[in-house]
């Protein structure tokens, strides 16, 4: 498609990492549009969006996490990849790459799951003049609900600490919950979701700059009504977090959209694209 650029952005620490860069259809006065992936969830994953958004006169990059997708350099093994890495240097290497290629002083920043979590660590957090979490909560494993409350136990105390000695990585393909994640990557998450707060956990341990009380910008998080991850408890522990950003909830109803399921990873999907213009309306907002 020719409106599709492949990118390669170098972080600070000299990483690089594998983008596509959507150009916008119409000439508008939009702010560009940084789509920050959910964990183990590969850039592709968002094309359909993306281009959509491109339709609706917004400039688009979405980009792998580094041990994800494309942006997995050698054996996973080997990965040193984390959580923080992804905060501390991915997404502050994203923006700027947006910013050079639309010549904009600040981007949308619209983050599924993962790719919401994070901006109290993003040093460069000043260039995103809002952000939209899609399925953002904390994932606190006492806010979760379903199949997915007693999975996590096991997969976080069992599946990860067994799998790092013997695999070297984090399985989570076998469990259906996207590619396969590099160990710290697994250790952080399980780490993160024991306690309230997500990335907060990493604070003075082996995070030492944090911004959370330092951003102002608007922060929606929508999440689903079925989801078992973001569910409701979990998505206001997360913007608990942000004291003095404005802060707004919207839940997504599956019935009552017209659709079986939505969850935490549907509405990207062209099968509930009428979802999309809900998602717009607060990018736009």
């Amino acid at each position: 498609m020719s409106n599709i650029e492949n990118k390669t952005i170098i972080c600070q620490d000299g990483y690089s990492l594998a983008a596509n860069f959507y150009k916008a259809e119409i000439e508008t006065d939009k702010l560009p549009v940084l789509l920050c992936p959910a964990t183990g969830i590969i850039k592709e994953f968002y094309q359909s969006f993306a281009l959509w958004l491109c339709k609706q006169g917004y400039d688009v990059l979405c980009f792998d996490f580094r041990g994800i997708g494309q942006s997995l350099h050698g054996k996973l093994k080997d990965s040193t990849a984390s959580i923080q890495d992804w905060g501390q240097l991915d997404i502050p290497a994203a923006i700027d790459m947006l910013l050079t290629l639309t010549q904009k002083d600040q981007v949308i920043l619209v983050g599924h799951s993962a790719g919401g979590q994070l901006l109290g660590i993003v040093p460069n957090y000043q260039k995103v003049a809002k952000v939209l979490a899609v399925s953002g909560s904390s994932g606190h494993k006492k806010g979760l609900k379903g199949r997915t409350k007693i999975l996590a136990p096991v997969m976080f105390k069992v599946i990860f600490p067994i799998a790092r000695v013997i695999k070297g990585y984090g399985p989570t393909k076998a469990v259906g919950m996207g590619e396969n994640l590099p160990k710290d990557v697994a250790k952080q998450w399980a780490e993160f979701c024991n306690k309230p707060g997500y990335i907060a956990n990493a604070i003075g341990k082996t995070v030492f700059e944090d911004f959370h009380q330092d951003i102002h910008c608007p922060i929606t998080a929508i999440w689903s009504s079925d989801d078992e991850i973001a569910t409701e408890v979990n998505v206001k522990d997360l913007l608990r977090l942000y004291p003095n950003a404005t802060t707004s909830m919207f839940e997504l109803n599956p019935e009552k959209l017209g659709h079986k399921a939505i969850g935490h990873m549907l509405m990207f999907r062209k099968s509930h694209q009428d979802i999309w213009p809900l998602l717009e309306q607060h990018i736009a907002a």
